[in-house]
C-alpha cells in the first residue's frame, strides 16, 4: 500500500508537469496515461516505477557509482558536510528568481538526490517559494533512492546528452560535482536562466588526496581546464569560492572515502592508511560557476 501511494503521488506530479517532457526517441510531446506511464504521441511508452521514477533510457548504461556509493553520499550529506554549499546555491537561486512564476530547477547528474533535496529544503526554510524540482541521472540505483526519499519531485533515469525535456523549460540547471553536457544545458535553459555548476577547488578533501595520491601527479588538483571550458560555453556572470572545515567522527571516514571518486584506482593499502589515521577534520573547497546562455 505504501509503495502504491508513493507511485500515485509521483504520477500526479508528473501529470501536473507533463508539458515539460518530450520523447527521448522521437522528440514528440508526452503525457501521463492512467497515472501509470509516460507516453508520447508516437506511442513510445515509459512506465512509472513503483518507487515513482521514470526510466527514459532506451538501453541500460553502466556507471561506476553503485548503490553503496549513493548510500555513503546520503549519509555524508545528512551529517551536514555540504550544508554551507547548499546554503550558497540556495541563495543564488533566490537572488536570481525575478518572476512570480514557480521556480523550475533541473539537477543534471543528481545521483541519489541529496543535493537537490537539501537545496529545496533550504529555500523553503529561508523563503518559501513554489519550486518544481527535477533530478536526472544515468544511474537507476541513484534515481530509485532519490524517488524513495522525495516523491514530490520528478526523478528520471536518463542520459544528460539526450534529456527528455522540451527546450527552454528550466530557469536553473544545477550541475554539482558531476559531468555536464553543455549543448543540452543551453537548449534547456529559459531566456534568462542560469547554469549553476559546482566544481571542486584545489583544497577539496586535501587530507584524503595527500594520502591517496602521495608522490603522484594527482596529489595536486587544478580545476582550470573545467572553468575555461565553462567560460567558452556560457557567459560567466559570477564565481563564488566556498571553503570551510568540517569535523568528522570516526564513523564518517569510511563513507567519505566510499562516496568520492578520489578513492577509485588507488591501492587498498593507502585506503587503509586513511582509515587508520582517524582524521578529525577535512577541508571542503568549491568553486560555484554561474553562467547564462550566450546570445
Amino acid at each position: 500500500m505504501f509503495q502504491k501511494s508513493k507511485k500515485l503521488i509521483s504520477a500526479a506530479v508528473l501529470e501536473k508537469h507533463q508539458d515539460l517532457f518530450r520523447c527521448p526517441l522521437c522528440k514528440k510531446t508526452m503525457q501521463v496515461v492512467y497515472l501509470q506511464s509516460l507516453v508520447c504521441s508516437n506511442h513510445h511508452c515509459f512506465d512509472i516505477s513503483k518507487q515513482g521514477y521514470v526510466n527514459l533510457l532506451s538501453r541500460g548504461m553502466r556507471t561506476k557509482y553503485d548503490k553503496k556509493t549513493f548510500e555513503y553520499r546520503r549519509l555524508i550529506s545528512k551529517n551536514g558536510l555540504f550544508n554551507p554549499l547548499y546554503g550558497a546555491v540556495s541563495q543564488i537561486i533566490m537572488n536570481n528568481h525575478l518572476s512570480n512564476e514557480p521556480i523550475r530547477v533541473l539537477d543534471a547528474g543528481c545521483g541519489e538526490g541529496s543535493h537537490l533535496n537539501n537545496i529545496h529544503t533550504e529555500i523553503n526554510r529561508t523563503k518559501p517559494m513554489d519550486l518544481m524540482a527535477v533530478g536526472i541521472d544515468i544511474s537507476k540505483e541513484g534515481i530509485s533512492s532519490a524517488a524513495a526519499e522525495n516523491p514530490s519531485a520528478i526523478w528520471c533515469v536518463t542520459d544528460i546528452a539526450n534529456c527528455p525535456f522540451q527546450s527552454q523549460k528550466f530557469e536553473f540547471i544545477l550541475n554539482i560535482l558531476s559531468p555536464a553536457n553543455y549543448s543540452e544545458f543551453q537548449r534547456l535553459l529559459s531566456d534568462h536562466g542560469l547554469v549553476i555548476k559546482v566544481v571542486p577547488n584545489q583544497d577539496y578533501l586535501k587530507e584524503l588526496r595527500e594520502i591517496l595520491y602521495m608522490g603522484s601527479e594527482k596529489q595536486n588538483y587544478s580545476n582550470s581546464l573545467t572553468i575555461n571550458h565553462f567560460k567558452k560555453q556560457f557567459n560567466l556572470i559570477d564565481v563564488e569560492s566556498i571553503q570551510y572545515q568540517v569535523n568528522l567522527n570516526t564513523q564518517l571516514i569510511k563513507p567519505l572515502l566510499g562516496m568520492t571518486p578520489l578513492s577509485w584506482g588507488t591501492s587498498e593499502e593507502r585506503i587503509e592508511k586513511v582509515l587508520q589515521l582517524n582524521l578529525k577534520q577535512v577541508t571542503m573547497d568549491f568553486k560555484v560557476l554561474i553562467g547564462s546562455v550566450k546570445s
